[in-house]
């Protein structure tokens, strides 16, 4: 019982450590990433996940921002 309660205490401190990002667009929306976006350096693309958990991807000229919340 009690390593359970320890496997589970650091399960939760684990889950704070992620963090979300914002993307601002040159059109002015603000999009929500669940992760770090990724760029494709071949098709200059930023993938990303979003709130649902959706892949997600938009062009790298697109972006205005980019900012961990």
């Amino acid at each position: 019982m009690k390593k359970l309660l320890i496997t589970a205490c650091c399960l939760l401190s684990l889950t704070g450590c992620a963090s979300e990002y914002i993307i601002a667009t040159n059109d002015g929306k603000m999009i929500t990433s669940n992760e770090k976006p990724e760029l494709d350096e071949e098709t200059d693309m930023l993938h990303y996940q979003d709130e649902e958990g959706r892949d997600q991807q938009i062009q790298k000229s697109e972006v205005k921002q980019m900012i961990e919340r």
